[in-house]
């Protein structure tokens, strides 16, 4: 079951997305978009959450710039994202991902731990809001901006998981190996996973950035460790 609700701010409403599981009650996860917003792929995989046993909610992070729903078969997908993502200040996104957090937490419907999960500009974002408020688990897939962020790696000591694969052209494996190097160093509940082959992005089903090898190695790790840190789903 999905809806839309509101997170008031001091900006407006910002609208969240929600996907409740087929109890109705669950741990509580936040989902945070790629550039490319809300998109189906994202709600695919907020809806696998929640069948999984998770309650889930998607902040539509865009919605500041009024710019609708971005069309995934565009040419110019990607440019169509980054563009957005530029115009996005990233305090923004960060407030809005810290107030959905809070909603979620007090939500009637969340039983045991609460965690966060981003995917690309999601990815970078998330380990932020873990930077800054007790999450009990955190699931980074490729994080764009977390070579800017390492700064924070001290404040990160939640159980965490790092997705990464090995041809990535925008994050070098070089830049890779320095962001493991970071987050794992005072943090001995950080996992750490390098997908050979894949690029960015690699879990999306668009032709252009998807990885078949390393996006069904990666799921199943991903609810194996989600799984353990915020108890036992009952999807």
């Amino acid at each position: 079951m999905s809806d839309v609700l509101t997170v008031t701010t001091d900006s407006g409403d910002l609208p969240v997305h929600r996907w409740l599981p087929p109890s109705g009650t669950g741990p509580g996860l936040l989902l945070l978009q790629e550039i490319f917003g809300v998109s189906d792929y994202i709600r695919g995989r907020a809806a696998d959450l929640a069948r999984a046993g998770y309650v889930v909610y998607a902040p539509q992070l865009y919605w500041r710039l009024d710019a609708g729903e971005l069309d995934e078969k565009d040419p110019d997908l990607l440019g169509r994202g980054m563009a957005l993502a530029q115009q996005l200040p990233w305090a923004d996104a960060l407030a809005d991902a810290r107030a959905s957090l809070t909603a979620l937490r007090a939500a009637p419907e969340v039983s045991g731990g609460v965690g966060v999960i981003g995917f690309c500009y999601g990815g970078g974002l998330a380990f932020n809001v873990a930077a800054l408020e007790p999450v009990d688990a955190l699931v980074s897939y490729y994080g764009s901006a977390l070579p800017n962020l390492l700064d924070l790696a001290q404040a990160v000591g939640t159980p965490s998981l790092h997705h990464f694969g090995t041809a990535d052209a925008y994050i070098p494996l070089d830049v890779v190996e320095k962001i493991r190097a970071a987050v794992t160093a005072d943090n001995d509940r950080a996992e750490f996973e390098l997908h050979d082959g894949a690029g960015h992005a690699f879990d999306n089903p668009n032709p252009a950035f998807h990885h078949a090898g390393a996006s069904a190695a990666a799921w199943p790790h991903t609810l194996a460790f989600l799984g353990e840190h915020l108890g036992a789903a009952q999807g």
